[in-house]
């Protein structure tokens, strides 16, 4: 394989003239550059990356752990990810934790080798449930910075990218408030999750706010029959208004209605967190929290190649960016 050394032989320049004209240094002029880019495509050129990283103790990759590949809002995340890593000339290598706690762990540890410079993270279920922290702490104390998006440990000092879950529900529940609902319900199959907490929250605020309702709040566990679960909270409760903290929930809510003869908005309104892609797989379509998935990854990486390149500033200096919804009114609500 061809090195620097050989191609800059060739050309009669430095070895120095050849690794900033294939970096697009200013220092260089156009025309070498085309002349440098040109014979590296002829002798089809690769920078040998590991030798690279040694030199400069950088990998340029970032480590991605995610708890759940098959979830539609993560999937968009780790596009953005992977989308303004590119554009800031990273790679990544992504890790799924499966929603364990030692799956997790496992990959911390695995990437922690040298392999990355940092990570992105979202914290797995049974992490949260556990709140166990340690192994994040311990990766920022080997100088593996890490930036939380999502679902986040309020414990771990470090970079995090959320968005408004509070304010979000709190607005979408004053709606049907507007609406004049008598009897606004909350679904839930996210309750142990930090943004689950931060959405019941806004829900129970909103309602107490309005003065003439009590919460009415409904929790599902991945083992119980969601579809029956919602079907009897409907009916128990009267529900002419709906906020669920996720979207199947919110497309649930409105099969459920019609099914039991409730006309969608007319007799009840149902809003969910959704990205369009969901909100279309129900008739009429489900008026969602839009979280912009694709946003809240793009400035993970920016905060993380920030930490990077300042190195020196530490642990109290860490930021929390907060990616404002949009509300996306659609057939479920008047």
């Amino acid at each position: 394989m061809v090195t620097l050394k050989q191609l800059a032989k060739e050309l009669n320049v430095s070895i120095s003239t050849v690794s900033k004209a294939l970096n697009n240094s200013e220092e260089i002029g156009e025309d070498t550059i085309k002349r440098v880019k040109e014979l590296a495509e002829l002798y089809n050129y690769k920078p040998n990356k590991v030798a690279l990283s040694l030199k400069q103790n950088k990998t340029k990759t970032i480590g991605v752990i995610i708890p759940d590949i098959l979830n539609h809002f993560l999937a968009k995340v780790l596009f953005g990810i992977e989308r303004e890593a590119a554009m800031h000339g990273y790679n990544i290598i992504t890790c799924i934790s499966n929603e364990s706690l030692d799956k997790e762990k496992e990959s911390l540890q695995l990437l922690a080798n040298g392999s990355v410079d940092g990570f992105i993270l979202s914290l797995a279920q049974e992490t949260q449930i556990k709140n166990e922290v340690a192994h994040f702490k311990k990766a920022i104390g080997q100088g593996l910075p890490i930036v939380m998006f999502d679902r986040v440990a309020n414990d771990v000092l470090c970079d995090k990218v959320i968005v408004d879950d509070f304010d979000a529900v709190y607005n979408a529940t004053k709606e049907l408030l507007l609406e004049r609902r008598k009897n606004i319900g909350f679904i839930s199959t996210i309750d142990d999750l930090s943004v689950g907490k931060l959405r019941e929250r806004g829900y129970n605020k909103a309602i107490l706010d309005g003065g003439n309702q009590k919460p009415m709040v409904l929790r599902i566990s991945k083992m119980e029959d969601s579809q029956l679960k919602i079907k009897t909270f409907i009916e128990n409760n009267h529900i002419d208004g709906v906020l669920a903290a996720d979207s199947a929930s919110g497309v649930i809510a409105i099969n459920i209605a019609i099914s039991i003869g409730l006309n969608v908005p007319k007799d009840i309104s149902v809003i969910g967190f959704s990205s369009k892609y969901i909100s279309n797989h129900s008739v009429p379509r489900l008026t969602s929290i839009r979280q912009h998935a694709k946003d809240i990854g793009a400035n993970a990486v920016q905060l993380l190649i920030k930490r990077l390149q300042h190195k020196n500033v530490f642990d109290n200096d860490v930021s929390t960016r907060i990616i404002k919804t949009s509300f996306i009114k659609n057939g479920s609500t008047l």
